[in-house]
Parts: structure tokens; C-alpha cells; sequence
């Protein structure tokens, strides 16, 4: 009886370095510059980062270390139509290039939220706030636990060691090293995450008989598969599903979320800010297209003896490192280099939210009370916040060990809210006639909903009579099962930070034929829900505003509004109305007063030509 390959010597060196590189670089910006005096170094590195680390550093933190594992074994069970969220990662661009980043860019902003105030309210504000902080706790202590018990269910790495371990490391970086620290050790961790990928693909070609023969066999199996035109919105992926809805999620990360807004304003200019974008989107096409063909080749191997059937795993997401334990046990350091590669990913999505985390938390709920506090003690402020989420991420590692089965709800809960944010700030950049109430109730609109389909997608599908089990070989290349029974992630995989795997439909709901029901929309495929959660909050939205009389009377500034939408109000008739009262001088921050929503800090010369603009109609 075989018994599963344990982590060398050479291995652990090939992990441990890649930590200690990733705590240095953080040591360095510590003491390096500025020595991270200020909240502008700390949190936003001066806003004078260059495109390319911030591109290498956004690739990095939404290629998570679930994504890593779940992609490969997507595409194993399920085939290559995984492939064509490809389309996605290049239609966002322009929407968010053109419509969503001149507004925060020309708005100098610390935390994203800052708009939904000079847009619409403080409550609005807040209650962003808090939806964001309640999901990024969640997946931080999953992106960091989960992982980790896949790994340690297959290479037999120390469960608890490595949590504690990656908590502490990354946590010391991101503490003392700011945002420099944070995007320059995602840079490195990009290249371990590559250089894992890339020498998983090699050597699991040639150990099945070179890609010729990978390509034979998924294409025999009919696992090849890229167009796949089938309108049904309850088929989990096809062509439309994963290019139309995937953009749409797609843009909930990159126009909604602070973790990816903060990383993108802290480059020179708006200039360099686009070309950061324009840069990330072919990196993460490259990482998606190296992990489909690694599910390809995991398929050639595999094709006549599932692991998980057969009980050497528990859960898909333990198959890559079984298949690397398998093909590289051989080679010294090489499972170091794979295991560096999944942590790197985890490192680096917990590295940029414990940033963000703090940021938020500081511009949003500390620092209207911190107006007479020196700058340096609101750093040092800005530190302990970072500093107190790493230790907060750690003990939901542990709270993740007890929660089982939930945390596939949580998971989905996290995917669900990008939605509603993305339709919140679309409402305010592109409806100049929406208000405060109607903003605050289409929020809640949108969240209720997308809740209600995701809570519902999770209870009915674990309702659901699981199918009989189908027979399988009782070995594979010598190999017989002697494994036990871990808890995975087997129905749950996250792209980026935020894409859900759900199972698809019930049994008894065929793609095409499925029967229209109330509870058919449990069965809708994950990546319409962005979709519908954003238009939920800009229908709703709308509509609460025209009953409350919208945005009359009420002076907006202009620079809340999407540079697209002022030019079009220009061509409107008498309805809108520019009117110029005032310049203002050069400054780096914005601050709204209470007492008479006017701006009372200055602008930055581009944008300081301009004014307010009154509307004066409802639609």
C-alpha cells in the first residue's frame, strides 16, 4: 500500500525562503523612505507607485490561493469553458478605465467610501463600510484556513504551523512596511506564483506522455470546450454566462472594492492608473490560462481513475496537490516551489486586505473624530488597526475550523455583495437625479436580493437528494486509498477574491429544459449575481428618488459624477444646469463639512476649473 508523499527538507527551505523574502521586503520599507510617518506612505505609498508593481500586485491578490487550487479542478470536472471569463478580464476595461476611475482618481481619495458621502449621505457611507468589513473578515480567516487544510490533508504540512505561521508573517509585513510593503512583495509572490504554475505544466505533461497526448485525451473526452452558446441563465457556465455576467463581476472587484481602488490610486497619475489596468488584465489571462491547462493534464492523468471517487481525497480542491505530489515527489524543492506558489496567493489577497481593512476603518469610522490629532499618532493609529485585523484574521482561521459546511454560505455571502456595491456606485456616477434615501433603500434592495438567491442556492442544493455514486477502479498507478475523511471546499472556489462555484442546477432542473419556477432561481449560474444585485440597487434606486424628488434643489459636485455623464448633461436641454461659484486651491485631501455639504479642502489644479452642478429636474 502506497502512503502519500511527505514534505522533504529541500521543500520546507524552498517555503521558508520565499517567507522570509516576503518579510524582508516588508522590513525594508520600514526602514527605508519615509519609514512610514504617515498615513499617506503607509496607506497609499505617497500615490507615486509606477503601473507595472501595482498591475503585478492587483494579478496577485485576486488570484487567491482558493482560485489556485479550485480553477485547475474546475476545469478537470467540468471542462475548458472555464477559459472564456478570459473575454471578461478585457471587456471591464474600458467601463472601469473610462467611467469608474477618473472619479476616484480627480477625488483623491484614501477609502472609496469617501464618495458615497460627497455623493450622497453618511449613512449611505457606513453601511457600505460595515458590509465591507463584515466580508472581508470573513474571507480573510477562509482565504488563510482553507488552503492550508487542503495542503495539509495531502503533503502533510503542519496544519496549525503553517496558519499561524502565514498569519504572523504576513501580518509583521503589512504592519510595518504600508502599502509599498504590501504591492512589492505581491510583485515577488506574482513570480512564485508563475514559476509554481509554469513547472506544474511541464512536468505534468511530460510524466503523461507529453501536451500532444494531454490534448488527445480531453479532447476524446470532450473536455475541450469553449463556445458554448446556451442562453439558459440556469446553466452554470457557458459562453454568455462567463463573458457577459463574469464582466460584470469583474467590475464589482475592480470599480467597487477598496482593496483594488487603493492599490490603483496610489500610482502617479490617472495616466498611469489606466495602464495599470490595461497590464493586469493580461497577467491574470495568463495565470487563468496556465491553471486550465493544468486541469487538462490533471484530466489525462486522472482520466480513468477520479481520486476523489476512488477516496484518496475528500475534496477537488486537495486534487492539485495530490497531483503534484505525485509527479514531482522526485524532484527536491519542487513541491517547496508549488506549496510557495498556493501560500503566495493567500499571502497576498490577506496582505492587501488587512491594508484596506485598515484603511476604511480609519477614514470612515476614526478619523471624523481624530480632526485635532497629529498626523503621527494617526499613523501609528492607522498601524494598530492593521496589526489588530491580522489578529483578527488568524482567530477566524480558527472559527473557520469550526464552522464546517457554513462556510461554504460564507463564501457565497462574500461573492454576493460585490453586486449591490457596484450598482451603489453606478447609481451615484451615472444618475446625477439620485438621492440619498433612494441610494440608502436600493443598498438594502440589493443586498436583500442577492442574499435571499445565494442563502437560497445553498440551502436547496444540500436539500437535494445526493445522486448514487458511481462505481470506480479500486486503484491508479499503484496507488490504493487509505486516506480519511477531511471537510473541502468541493461545491465553493473563488476567482479572485470573489467568484463563486456553485453545483449548478438541481437534479431534477436539465440545462434548457428547466422548469420555470420560484425556486429556479436558486438554480441561477453564480455569475449573474453581480449582475442582479447592481441592477436591483439601480432600479430600486431610481425609483425611491423620483418618489422622494430626486436630487432637487440639492447642489451636486460635479467631479461625483462620471466624466461620460457630464458630458452627455451638457447636451441636455434646460434641465441640467452648470453653474461655476467657485475656485479652489491645490490640496491632496478632501473633507466634507456636515453643516453645509461643501467641499472644504481645496482640489487639485485639473480638476479645479469646475463647480457644483444644481439639477434642477427630477429625471
Amino acid at each position: 500500500m502506497a502512503v502519500t508523499p511527505q514534505f522533504s527538507v529541500a521543500d520546507y527551505a524552498v517555503f521558508a525562503v520565499s517567507l522570509l523574502i516576503s518579510a524582508g521586503i516588508g522590513l525594508y520599507y520600514a526602514l527605508t523612505g519615509g519609514k512610514q510617518r504617515t498615513t499617506q506612505e503607509f496607506l497609499m505609498a505617497d500615490r507615486k507607485m509606477s503601473a507595472v508593481p501595482v498591475a503585478m500586485s492587483l494579478m496577485a491578490s485576486f488570484c487567491s490561493a482558493i482560485a489556485l487550487l479550485g480553477q485547475p479542478a474546475e476545469v478537470y470536472r467540468n471542462g475548458s469553458e472555464y477559459w472564456m471569463l478570459g473575454f471578461a478580464y478585457f471587456l471591464m476595461l474600458p467601463p472601469v478605465a473610462l467611467l469608474y476611475l477618473p472619479v476616484f482618481y480627480q477625488l483623491k481619495l484614501t477609502s472609496c467610501y469617501e464618495y458615497l458621502e460627497l455623493r450622497f449621505s453618511k449613512p449611505v457611507r457606513l453601511v457600505a463600510t460595515v458590509v465591507y468589513n463584515i466580508q472581508m473578515v470573513l474571507y480573510m480567516g477562509i482565504v488563510l484556513y482553507a488552503p492550508a487544510l487542503a495542503l495539509n490533508a495531502v503533503t502533510g504540512v503542519d496544519l496549525w504551523g503553517t496558519v499561524l505561521t502565514l498569519g504572523v508573517i504576513c501580518t509583521f509585513y503589512t504592519t510595518v512596511g504600508g502599502m509599498k510593503a504590501v504591492i512589492w512583495t505581491d510583485t515577488f509572490q506574482t513570480v512564485i506564483i508563475l514559476a509554481g504554475q509554469l513547472a506544474v505544466l511541464i512536468q505534468g505533461s511530460i510524466d503523461v506522455g507529453g501536451f500532444h497526448k494531454v490534448w488527445d485525451i480531453a479532447t476524446s473526452a470532450k473536455k475541450v470546450e469553449f463556445f458554448d452558446l446556451d442562453p439558459n441563465p440556469l446553466t452554470r457556465h457557458t459562453f454568455w454566462t462567463l463573458a457577459v455576467g463574469g464582466t460584470v463581476m469583474m467590475m464589482a472587484l475592480y470599480a467597487a472594492n477598496q482593496a483594488t481602488v487603493q492599490r490603483y490610486l496610489s500610482v502617479k497619475s490617472e495616466r498611469a492608473a489606466k495602464v495599470t489596468l490595461m497590464v493586469t488584465a493580461p497577467t491574470l489571462l495568463f495565470t487563468l490560462v496556465l491553471s486550465c491547462l493544468i486541469g487538462l493534464v490533471m484530466y489525462a492523468r486522472y482520466a480513468d481513475c477520479d481520486p476523489k471517487a476512488m477516496g484518496k481525497i475528500n475534496s477537488y480542491d486537495q486534487l492539485l496537490p495530490l497531483f503534484v505530489m505525485e509527479i514531482m515527489r522526485y524532484l527536491p524543492g519542487m513541491p517547496g516551489l508549488f506549496v510557495a506558489c498556493i501560500f503566495s496567493g493567500a499571502l497576498s489577497t490577506i496582505s492587501s486586505s488587512l491594508n484596506s481593512l485598515a484603511a476604511v476603518t480609519l477614514e470612515d469610522v476614526i478619523r471624523p473624530f481624530t480632526k485635532n490629532m497629529p498626523e503621527a499618532k494617526i499613523t501609528w493609529i492607522s498601524k494598530g488597526l492593521a496589526l489588530a485585523y491580522g489578529v483578527i484574521c488568524i482567530g477566524m482561521a480558527w472559527v473557520a475550523s469550526q464552522m464546517g459546511g457554513v462556510l461554504q454560505a460564507a463564501l457565497s455571502i462574500f461573492g454576493l455583495v460585490g453586486g449591490p456595491l457596484l450598482g451603489l456606485f453606478s447609481l451615484g456616477m451615472f444618475c446625477p437625479c439620485a438621492n440619498a434615501i433612494g441610494a440608502f433603500v436600493g443598498l438594502l434592495s440589493g443586498l436583500t436580493v442577492s442574499l435571499w438567491i445565494g442563502i437560497g442556492a445553498f440551502v436547496s442544493r444540500y436539500t437535494a437528494p445526493a445522486p448514487p455514486a458511481p462505481e470506480v477502479p479500486t486503484s491508479c498507478y499503484g496507488f490504493v486509498s487509505n486516506s480519511t475523511v477531511l471537510w473541502g471546499l468541493d461545491n465553493v472556489t473563488m476567482q479572485s477574491s470573489v467568484s463563486i462555484r456553485t453545483t449548478g442546477a438541481p437534479a431534477n432542473v436539465t440545462a434548457g429544459t428547466a422548469a420555470v419556477s420560484v425556486s429556479s432561481i436558486y438554480s441561477l449560474s453564480y455569475l449573474w449575481y453581480s449582475l442582479v444585485g447592481a441592477a436591483v440597487v439601480i432600479l430600486i434606486g431610481l425609483l425611491v428618488s423620483v418618489l422622494t424628488g430626486c436630487s432637487r434643489g440639492r447642489r451636486l459636485d460635479p467631479r461625483t459624477i462620471s466624466p461620460v455623464c457630464r458630458w452627455m448633461c451638457r447636451c441636455l436641454p434646460e434641465q441640467v444646469v452648470m453653474e461655476t461659484e467657485r475656485r479652489t486651491e491645490d490640496c491632496q485631501r478632501l473633507h466634507h463639512d456636515d453643516d453645509n455639504q461643501e467641499l472644504t479642502n481645496s482640489v487639485p489644479k485639473e480638476v479645479s476649473e469646475s463647480s457644483f452642478v444644481e439639477v434642477e429636474t427630477a429625471l
